[in-house]
């Protein structure tokens, strides 16, 4: 009796050492917290599974692999069957806190876009599984940001409403071969970052004294695509490794300072090395009153999603300033893993990720933090893969 698609990939998928790939705002949650002392917030944004990759010599079928020969047949369904990293990008939980702390005022915001824009994985770029069926399926992809003001809450506030909407209206202009993809994302958060910076002037938006970091990622099926403004941070934990996605844009960072100087400007070590002992980051939204050395121009990564990763963590210097990037990644697989393998937290009206973004917080407040925090934790396990393995 033939054997059927699922147990034939089955086989394929016992088989550590083979690598198979095929051959080939609506929604939306905005916290500016500009009336409130503390605000919390959850919600499920995208799925993840496991799957390889590899391409598959004509010559080699049928082939023998760890002494298992496989068929014509199995090869074509493990191609077929072969899924993006993220799959449909969807059903992947997150959570963030925004929390005034110890400061007089919330100049804090934070923006979460599930859906953002709705395309297939191909068309966004750095597909893992080209020509899967999942690559052409259209799905969501996902919008995370952190801003941090400075002199006021009016930019943060401003682009925590705005600025996906420019990259996804920036992202749309740009047209670029397919194997281009990374810089249409590049064009897309230069031109975004820049035409949201212009729009605080045009509408005179704050005052020029008034600025705002802004760290975004972008989730896409196989990619996270992140750009930075000034000094609010993202890691990646991926298995036991914290991965930083940023480097924050210090004054006192060698090729910064040689920029800064390079201009004309100066900088000086008051609590910490400052722009003209003013400002404590290099590039920022807004802040027109320290132009042209602090310049709204994002740096850009592109990191491949994997099977093992953990989190996507996304703050504002709130948190990084109490805590490094490994205590965070080891507090966030720690209380990620717990919580995964509760058969409680199944039915549990809090998410592991919004558990950890809570946690975070209070250990940041507990470290005397003197600033705002605020954390988006965005769980890349898929919640049915955690359902199997109770």
């Amino acid at each position: 009796m033939e054997s059927t698609e699922d147990e034939q990939l089955e086989r394929v998928n016992s088989l550590p050492d083979l690598e198979l790939a095929s051959t080939s705002s609506s929604l939306s949650s905005i916290l500016t917290a500009e009336d409130s002392r503390s605000t919390t917030s959850s919600g499920e944004v995208s799925r993840t599974t496991t799957s390889s990759s590899g391409e598959i010599p004509a010559l080699l079928v049928p082939v023998l692999v760890d002494r298992t020969l496989l068929t014509v047949e199995e090869l074509r369904v493990a191609v077929a069957r072969s899924k993006c990293v993220g799959r449909n990008n969807k059903g992947v939980t997150w959570g963030f806190t925004s929390v005034i702390g110890r400061r007089r005022e919330m100049e804090d915001a934070v923006a979460v876009i599930p859906g953002f824009m709705s395309r297939t994985c191909d068309h966004v770029g750095g597909c893992t599984a080209p020509g899967s069926r999942t690559s052409s399926e259209i799905s969501p992809v996902h919008f995370f940001g952190v801003y941090d003001g400075h002199g006021g809450n009016q930019v943060a506030k401003f682009c925590a409403e705005r600025m996906h909407e420019v990259i996804a209206q920036e992202w749309d202009r740009e047209t670029v071969d397919g194997y281009e993809w990374q810089r249409k994302w590049e064009t897309a958060f230069s031109i975004g970052f820049e035409r949201a910076d212009n729009e605080l002037l045009e509408e005179a938006i704050a005052p020029e004294m008034v600025g705002s970091t802004a760290v975004v990622a972008i989730l896409s099926g196989c990619q996270i695509i992140t750009s930075n403004c000034g000094d609010s941070r993202a890691v990646l934990c991926r298995g036991t490794e914290t991965i930083p996605l940023t480097v924050d844009q210090k004054p006192d960072r060698e090729d910064e300072l040689v920029r800064i100087e390079g201009g004309g400007g100066k900088v000086i070590n008051w609590n910490g090395a400052r722009v003209f002992g003013v400002l404590a980051m290099s590039r920022a939204i807004g802040d027109r009153y320290l132009r042209p050395w602090i310049i709204p121009v994002p740096e850009i990564t592109f990191m491949t999603r994997t099977d093992e990763d953990e989190c996507l963590i996304l703050a504002s210097d709130g948190l990084w300033d109490v805590m490094t990037n490994e205590e965070v990644g080891e507090v966030a697989r720690h209380l990620l893993r717990r919580r995964r393998r509760s058969i409680s937290s199944l039915t549990d009206d809090i998410p592991p990720a919004q558990a950890v973004a809570d946690h975070l917080t209070e250990i940041a407040y507990g470290r005397n933090s003197s600033d705002n925090i605020s954390i988006i934790v965005v769980d890349l396990k898929a919640k049915r893969k955690r359902q199997q393995r109770q």
